[in-house]
């Protein structure tokens, strides 16, 4: 029953309310606040500060999510070793990415998983904004950039450049920008990251660095939106070549000021700060990071699918 209660409490911080976590688990509200309660008891401790709008976490709550997620992932892999033999992987994955490399990349590599481990179920949240992994309950996550959160555990994927680039329809109109002060003369097509707009564009290396402010007519928090947009003449883009490589390799995209373009940022995959990842995890988390090693290798164009 503490395991129970434990897995419930879980839930309950994932779906951010005793509400929701019932109804994930077929649970009236009754009775998991009864559940929460004796979990309570059983510690000794308030593991929720709760109102009539919103929980949060106390410390001890933040630690025993923290440390739950382990064990509940350990006795998962248990269960599938009993049920399934030892071989086989069993049990949820949540796998967070950005919406261009998510649908392009990893939709088709989890497609792949799946049909080898048809035990394995996996939910893919895609999103350009800002997610937390811990509150969301990820197990994998694939970011660009670096990573500020040192609780996080990482694993690098790769490094790839942002590439600034239109389509030969709006070049044929507006012509091409010749120094990056040329883009305050143009449309360009802007991407927001949850609460921050990318409208400032670094270019040039460390000796020659220089950050652009852009304008344009269109902004979204989507990445595949903003690439289709610019892929539609509307505009130009500041997108990696990890989403534009084919575009760039079939020339329904060109890309601009290569002579300024700045180093490459990498690419990472983060996971929750738990002691063991479940074997399934581990198992999806290295299948990504051959994806990645095939996109590397010197006998693929850049940006193009392993």
């Amino acid at each position: 029953m503490l395991l129970g209660n434990i897995a419930l409490f879980v839930q309950i911080v994932e779906k951010g309310s005793l509400t929701a976590a019932g109804r994930e688990c077929g649970l009236s509200p009754t009775t998991v606040s009864e559940r929460l309660a004796a979990l309570e008891a059983h510690y000794g401790v308030v593991l929720l500060n709760r109102t009539t709008r919103a929980i949060s976490l106390t410390d001890e709550g933040r630690a025993l999510v923290e440390g739950a997620k382990s064990v509940l992932g350990e006795v998962a892999d248990l269960d599938s070793r009993i049920r399934y033999g030892a071989r086989a992987l069993s049990g949820p994955i949540r796998i967070s990415a950005p919406i261009d490399t998510g649908r392009s990349l990893i939709a088709p590599a989890v497609s792949l998983f799946l049909a080898e481990h048809p035990a394995i179920s996996v939910e893919i949240l895609l999103s350009d904004g800002y997610v937390d992994i811990v509150a969301e309950g990820i197990d994998i996550a694939v970011r660009f950039g670096d990573i500020a959160d040192s609780s996080l555990r990482v694993r690098r994927l790769s490094q790839k450049r942002r590439v600034v680039c239109a389509a030969p329809a709006y070049l044929k109109i507006h012509g091409e920008p010749q120094t990056p002060d040329d883009l305050k003369n143009h449309n360009c097509l802007v991407m927001r990251f949850g609460t921050s707009l990318d409208n400032v564009w670094h270019l040039g290396t460390a000796r020659s660095a220089t950050a652009i402010t852009v304008r344009g007519d269109r902004v979204a928090n989507d990445g595949a939106l903003v690439r289709q947009w610019c892929l539609d003449g509307h505009g130009i883009i500041l997108k990696s070549e990890l989403d534009v490589g084919v575009d760039l390799q079939a020339g329904r995209l060109v890309e601009l000021l290569a002579q300024y373009a700045a180093p490459p940022i990498p690419i990472h995959m983060l996971f929750p700060p738990a002691r063991v990842r479940p074997r399934r995890v581990r198992a999806l988390a290295d299948r990504l990071v051959r994806v990645f090693a095939a996109i590397d290798a010197p006998a693929h164009q850049p940006g193009s699918a392993p």
